[in-house]
């Protein structure tokens, strides 16, 4: 270690708030920030920046997914399935950033554990297709009831029917339940999320441990590809696109994917002698696929294809031109399955028995189950959150209408919680016949968040907080966000890749040289040039149309079982996740040396 490295993180009570963001406390609810009551406790803990999930500042609307999501997380973990080793993560936001710390079982309290998740867990693994048809259909409802909601104008006149009728009540009623029904019907689908989530890591750990018990020195890499080669639901929407470049190339309709305007290439398209073909599949393609965002769909202002054709469009644009030179675009899975079964009869051949037995078991399981691992992303990160942030803009853009804002999106600057007593004084005054308090208010509390916000969004967050424990052997933090004792250890400041490189996880083999780019955003991802090393704080599953562009993936967050690091085996692209750094220490246009069956970073030129 370096001489220089310290010991311990800062405390959360000592980080100096940016200049012009005092007061951001008062944007998260209370039991979210660090209190200083509290100080003693919180930090005895150690706080990890789950830039993974959530990279950016939170506008207050926006902790939702936070929330429901750490909670839900929570509740399986600890209440239905009685994880042995794992209870749920504590979570607060510091800065706007999101920081966990989790919460483990006491060693003497594991034993008495074990036989409820067996049975709790058991009966899943036992009952795995039927209980996810079961969940696919009731996510999809809670999708199309959040999607029927719609948030209108009162009318000057209640109408007759319902005064003839003795409905007794007015459209009031109906605009408070739609607004607790959209935020109760997002919970219930974050809820379904975990019901499945869950056990698939656990099962992948399971797997995972038999084999480093069985396979003294097995690699990491070794066990995640042994599963790999897998048919998940969240590659469709890439799929999709590049079939339609290979049935516009076999249209002979190249020429016209020129430019960066949709509207343009869309309606030379439809005007073309074969464009009608061209253009059903890509209306039929739209329902459900393009209900996907190159963010990660937690927040509000996320961009979905479906409502920006530039995005999708622009990609198929990019594999019109890669096919008519003879390129393949689609996952090389055929491959894949190749490596992932000779990996798995070399290790087998090495048992016999009922260790052997035991051990393909547990690899059928993990097979079964390892592909909700990414499909949750699709239907909750994506749809779902999708639809709910369009009814959320929908209802901000009725009370922008009203006066109460600026425009829509100016209702991610409220709690969901405040939006609340705002719909009573809209309808309030709407009642009495009276002009509503809010828009006297609201406009200049806005304006005041969004200086907090923007103060806030100047200075990246710390990677961690406090003293962190001599060894991190947590699973769940090892396999998903790749925070381990020596990459904490170089957060701290110690250098042990020799070289003045970066030391991470390897997360998908390969070494690869090549210029580095460095993406902070999705709205960077047109900067990317065929060939270059992607470098980012973390990537998200909706990169995917531009894995076929790039060498390989470094990334600051992240562990085997991230979403980085699944994808680029599937795309078979060499990826060091979880370097801690890596987007702040290297800059775009440098050259880099990228081993990620290693799992090292060199800088070769600047």
């Amino acid at each position: 270690m370096s001489p220089k490295a310290a010991k311990s993180f800062p405390s959360p009570y000592s980080v100096k708030t940016p200049k012009g963001a005092e007061g951001w406390q008062e944007l998260y609810p209370y039991y979210l920030v660090f209190q200083d009551n509290l100080r003693k406790q919180e930090e005895a803990k150690f706080w990890f920046c789950d830039s993974q999930h959530w990279p950016n500042v939170f506008k207050p609307f926006e902790v939702i997914g936070v929330e429901f999501a750490s909670r839900c997380l929570g509740a399986y973990n600890t209440r239905h399935y009685i994880i042995p080793p794992a209870n749920g993560i504590d979570f607060r936001i510091h800065m706007g950033y999101n920081y966990f710390s989790p919460v483990g079982v006491a060693p003497e309290l594991i034993p008495d554990r074990v036989p409820h998740f067996l049975e709790r867990a058991g009966h899943y693994f036992a009952n795995w297709g039927e209980l996810l048809e079961n969940w696919r259909k009731d996510v999809l409802k809670n999708i199309e009831e959040i999607d029927s909601i719609n948030f209108s104008k009162l009318p000057d006149m209640v109408p007759l029917a319902d005064v003839t009728g003795g409905k007794g009540m007015d459209p009031s009623v109906q605009l408070f339940d739609d607004y607790d029904r959209l935020i109760s019907l997002c919970y219930k689908n974050w809820e379904r999320h975990f019901e499945f989530l869950n056990l698939g890591y656990v099962a992948y750990l399971d797997l995972f441990m038999f084999c480093k018990e069985a396979f003294p020195g097995i690699p990491d890499l070794a066990i995640a590809k042994m599963v790999m080669g897998v048919d998940s639901v969240l590659f469709r929407p890439d799929d999709e696109l590049k079939t339609l470049a290979d049935l516009a190339v076999k249209l002979d309709l190249t020429a016209l994917f020129t430019g960066d305007d949709s509207a343009k290439i869309l309606a030379a398209v439809a005007a073309a002698p074969k464009g009608a073909e061209w253009m059903s599949a890509f209306e039929k393609a739209q329902d459900p696929w393009f209900n996907y965002t190159v963010g990660n769909g937690f927040y509000g202002t996320d961009v979905y294809w479906r409502d920006n054709l530039d995005l999708p469009v622009g990609y198929i644009s990019d594999y019109v031109t890669r096919v008519a030179k003879g390129e393949r675009l689609h996952r090389p899975k055929d491959e894949l399955i190749a490596e992932r079964d000779r990996i798995t009869e070399e290790y087998a051949a090495a048992l016999d028995g009922e260790a052997k037995e035991t051990f393909m078991g547990k690899l059928g399981l993990a097979r079964v189950v390892y592909p909700y691992v990414e499909d949750h992303n699709f239907y909750i990160e994506h749809w779902t959150m999708g639809v709910f942030w369009r009814k959320v803009r929908q209802l901000g853009q009725l009370l922008t209408d009203e006066g109460f804002w600026g425009k829509a999106e100016d209702i991610l600057y409220l709690s969901r919680d405040e939006v609340r007593p705002v719909l009573f004084d809209y309808a309030n005054a709407w009642a009495v016949g009276t002009e509503p308090v809010g828009p006297t208010y609201w406009p200049a509390e806005i304006a005041r968040r969004t200086k907090i916000i923007a103060a806030l969004e100047t200075e990246r967050p710390a990677p961690a907080f406090n003293e962190p424990p001599a060894e991190i052997n947590e699973p769940f933090t090892v396999m998903l966000w790749g925070i381990t004792t020596d990459q904490v250890q170089q957060w701290l400041g110690a250098d042990d890749s020799g070289k003045g490189g970066l030391r991470g996880m390897a997360a998908s083999g390969g070494v690869v040289e090549g210029r580095a780019r460095v993406i902070m955003n999705p709205d960077q991802l047109g900067e990317l040039v065929q060939g270059e090393i992607l470098v980012a704080p973390v990537t998200a599953p909706s990169w995917g149309p531009v894995f076929g562009k790039i060498s390989a993936t470094v990334t600051d967050i992240g562990g085997m079982m991230s979403h980085a690091a699944i994808v680029c085996r599937e795309y078979g692209l060499p990826a060091v996740t979880g370097t801690g750094k890596a987007s702040t220490t290297i800059k775009t246009g440098m050259m880099l040396r990228v081993d990620g069956t290693n799992g090292t970073v060199e800088i070769l030129s600047k």
